[in-house]
This record gives C-alpha cells, structure tokens and sequence, in this order.
C-alpha cells in the first residue's frame, strides 16, 4: 500500500509528466557555434558539438518545441569482493558473520564477483520552451559468483552462479526549465517509475549440504524495485568559451511501505558535480565526482533465506564516493548529422557500505544519440 506521507509526492509527479509511462533518461545534447567558440548552453539538434556532461547524468537540458531525441545506453558495473563499513572482508571474515535466518547459526555461502549490465531504450521530446519530456525502458542482466563452504564453515564446497535477466522498472520524467542566462540554467526533473521488473526471479544454487536446490535470489539479483518510486532531480549548469560545468541533485524514494513481497529498498539521494573541456567542434572531455547515500532495505521477502549476506536485508546501502571520466564525440560528417556517441568509466574513491555485502569495482557507460 501506499506511504500516505510520500503520497503528495506521486501525485505531484503524476501531474506534471505529461506521459505515464515515459522514463528516467536524457541523454546528451547538441549546441551552437558562436564567434568561434562552442556555446554549450544552446538546447537544439541541429546543431553542432555536444554538451559537456556525463553520459551516466540524466535530466540535464531540454530540447524546442517539436524536436525528439532518441537513445541507447550501455552500462556495465563490476563489484568484487565483500566489505563492511570501510574495511574489506575475507571469506573466512563471512563465515563467522550471524546469519539471521539460521540455520546455519552463520553465513556459509559468500559472493565472489557480480555484473550488472543495463540495456537503456530512451526517447525525449519537448511539449514547448519550458517542457521536455522523457521515457526509458530498460533491460537488465545480473551474474553473481559464490563460493560454497560445508555447514561447519571449514571446507569449500565449490562454486556456483546465480543468474537473472529480464525488463526492469519503467521509468517516466518531465523536464522543466527553472532559469536560463546566456551562461547558467537551472532544471528541475520530476520522475517517477513504475513497478514492472520481476522481484521473484530464481536459479539454482549449490547448498552447504553439498546439494542443488533452486531458491528465490536475493535482493540484489531482482530486476525491479516492485514499488512505485519518485526520482526528483534539481540540476545547474554553467559555461564560459570552451569550459562547461555543472551540479545535480537526484534522489530515489519509495513512494510504499512495501512491496508485493514484504519489502521496499531503501531510498537514495545522489550528488553529482562535473566540468568538461571543449577540445574542438567535434570532441570534449572531462570529469566528474558523485557522493551516493542509499537506506537499508525495509521489510524482508520471507522466501528470501538463503544463508549468505545478500539475503539480509540490513546489509544493503551505504555511503560511496566515485570519480570519472568521460569524452562526447559529435562527427562533423552531414552523414552523421545529429548523431552524438559518449564514453565514461568511473571507480569508487571511498565505500562506506552496511555489510557485509559486495563492494564496487568499477563501472562503465557507452551512449548514442539521435536527435531530429
């Protein structure tokens, strides 16, 4: 059921995104030439370069009346190993760990290495001046590798991999244009998503009895959140000559108590802050710092009971800090006109996770644009 307190927030969403089923995503866009420097701050496809942003950072422009861009976005993240708070876990560190559905009195099934990969379906389209919105659809595939030790804790068993794959939530934005100058904006992104990812998704594993039985996977391997969630966004930009910039808030909060399983993951809150460097017409470059502070899980999916970390709910969220780097590349060729290609790969600094649970390794982003 829904969160009376977080109700107003739905509603206001609802309001103000024009269509329901639109999605989270906006994609990198296109700018002008002006006494022969780039002006980064110009919304329209058709013209040259493109922004100076991130290619992981949604919500940060809006396009003119009539004009659509549409978009595919490859993301990879890479985590291995386990931590608790600031300090790295060994196996044996987690097998001495309680575990709350015991039996076994503690864990004795660790993850090794997960990946995540996202397949990201966008399209934007502006209403008017002041109103842009945007939908994306996306496709999840998630492997995690565990190491299986014997119900005492002193020999390994093997090894086994959980697998899941499937549409994720879809997710709807509406742009609006708070402030523009001829060198700053401001933006706020009003989203929300629905809940159609799976959250019941299960594969076999190998138990510390030495034998194979097929489980609902824990948490991290569910494709969707199976709530319906708000995703505000408040974002500044700036630029001067060949120099671009800019600051964003984004958060993530769950709009129920609970999800049809028992549970709701815990709410994010995001800060972004980058700033790019226009080397020509057709190619910039820059970096990017984000601080990330996500809740523990609320509740707990009574099927979920497996005896490793990941199947308790207290060991999800934290506190981390990543660095990145990205390049936007926009070819000059008319036979590429519109078309905007983007790189970024980034890695955590600082990781202050509720654990055990896995920590981040690094992760990556390849984007293309149309816009027409």
């Amino acid at each position: 059921m829904f969160s009376y307190t977080k109700l107003s927030a739905l509603s206001a969403a609802l309001l103000l995104t024009a269509a329901p089923i639109n999605a989270y995503a906006a994609d990198n866009h296109h700018h002008r030439h002006h006494s022969g420097h780039t002006d980064i701050s110009a919304d329209s496809t058709h013209n040259h370069g493109s922004a100076i942003e991130p290619s992981t950072i949604m919500g940060t422009h809006l396009h003119d009346k009539g004009e659509w861009m549409l978009s595919y976005r490859y993301n990879y993240m890479r985590m291995d190993g386990m931590r608790d708070g600031t300090s790295d876990l060994s196996d044996a560190q987690v097998l001495a760990t309680t575990n709350p559905n015991s039996p076994p009195v503690n864990f004795r099934v660790v993850p090794q290495t997960m990946n995540m990969q996202m397949h990201m379906f966008g399209a934007m389209y502006g209403v008017n001046h002041w109103l842009t919105i945007m939908g994306m659809a996306m496709y999840m595939q998630k492997d995690m590798d565990h190491a299986t030790y014997n119900m005492a804790g002193t020999t390994k068993l093997g090894h086994f991999e959980a697998a899941s794959s499937g549409l994720g939530d879809l997710q709807g934005t509406a742009l609006i244009r708070l402030y523009e100058d001829s060198s700053h904006k401001f933006i706020f992104g009003a989203g929300f998503s629905i809940p159609t990812g799976s959250i019941t998704e299960g594969d076999e594993v190998l138990t510390p009895m030495n034998t194979t039985a097929t489980l609902r996977l824990p948490y991290a391997m569910q494709i969707g959140s199976g709530t319906y969630d708000a995703h505000p966004t408040l974002t500044y930009t700036g630029h001067s000559n060949d120099w671009g910039w800019g600051l964003q808030y984004e958060g993530e909060i769950r709009l129920q108590d609970k999800n049809d399983e028992g549970y709701s993951l815990g709410d994010k809150h995001a800060f972004n802050a980058w700033a790019g460097y226009q080397l020509n017409s057709a190619l910039n470059i820059g970096a990017r710092l984000s601080y990330t502070d996500q809740d523990k899980i609320k509740g707990r999916d009574s099927n979920i009971s497996a005896p490793v970390p990941t199947a308790d709910p207290n060991n999800y969220g934290g506190k981390w800090t990543e660095l990145g780097v990205f390049a936007n590349f926009t070819p000059q060729s008319t036979d590429f006109k519109g078309h905007v290609f983007a790189l970024e790969a980034s890695a955590p600094v600082h990781q202050d996770l509720n654990g055990p649970q896995m920590k981040q390794d690094y992760a990556m982003s390849v984007r293309w644009s149309f816009g027409f």
